[in-house]
């Protein structure tokens, strides 16, 4: 006999969406390029206020939101491959997963913010380091969207898997936030089980994430523009 029982909160599982279409307009935009390339780094920017919200919502969001809950440990790994692992969040495979494509991510985004494309483009940082350190970050910046693409095709191959093999349906509970789990293990993570977020805590997580954005996007220049202009006073003539 199985019961439902919700599991992704209303935040996480908008994260992890809205999460799907960024990375997919990232990867359109910039194969097109052109004048999409502009679009290319405004989406990378809304990606990188994705990831604070996610790294924040991993401390204060509801039970299975949080890292404490699926960090994959090694004895959460041994439990698991042994067959011993009981939860009904994201199991340790899966959980590391989750952390190398969070990983990928922060390196994707970090260092598409120095990057340029020797035309047209220049990341919202490119004036922050010298033009042979952002040649260096752009060839990473490349480089770790390989490994991302690896990691999707993974992602989406465990899908699979677990449909057609496994018999169960990974989709839909990202959509409804909701999973049908047997009674026995419902009783055993009924004790450890929150699914409240706390709106008080998705707007922290919203504030915080929207000021990082902010900041990139030139915000703090904007703040301070006089900052900028004496620098430009202070510079050495060339007469």
């Amino acid at each position: 006999m199985k019961v439902t029982l919700p599991v992704w909160d209303l935040p996480h599982r908008l994260f992890h969406w809205l999460l799907v279409i960024s990375v997919t307009a990232a990867y359109i935009t910039a194969k097109i390029g052109g004048a999409l390339i502009d679009w290319h780094g405004r989406i990378g920017i809304f990606i990188l206020g994705l990831l604070v919200f996610r790294i924040i919502w991993g401390f204060i969001g509801s039970t299975h939101s949080r890292f404490v809950t699926f960090f994959p440990t090694f004895s959460r790994l041994a439990a698991y491959l042994k067959g011993r692992w009981q939860g009904i969040g994201h199991n340790p495979l899966g959980a590391l997963s989750v952390i190398a494509l969070l990983t990928v991510l922060a390196v994707q985004v970090g260092t598409g913010l120095f990057a340029n494309d020797d035309i047209a483009f220049e990341g919202p940082l490119f004036n922050l380091v010298d033009k042979s350190s952002s040649d260096k970050l752009t060839g990473w910046h490349n480089t770790a969207f390989n490994f991302l693409l690896a990691l999707v095709a993974l992602h989406l191959a465990a899908i699979v898997y677990y449909r057609w093999i496994k018999k169960t349906n990974l989709v839909v509970p990202m959509l409804t936030g909701k999973k049908n789990i047997p009674v026995a293990l419902a009783e055993v993570v009924a004790g450890r089980h929150d699914q409240g977020f706390g709106i008080l805590r998705f707007i922290l997580s919203l504030i915080i994430s929207s000021t990082v954005v902010w900041g990139v996007s030139g915000g703090i220049s904007q703040l301070y523009p006089m900052q900028s202009q004496q620098q430009v006073a202070q510079a050495p003539s060339s007469f």
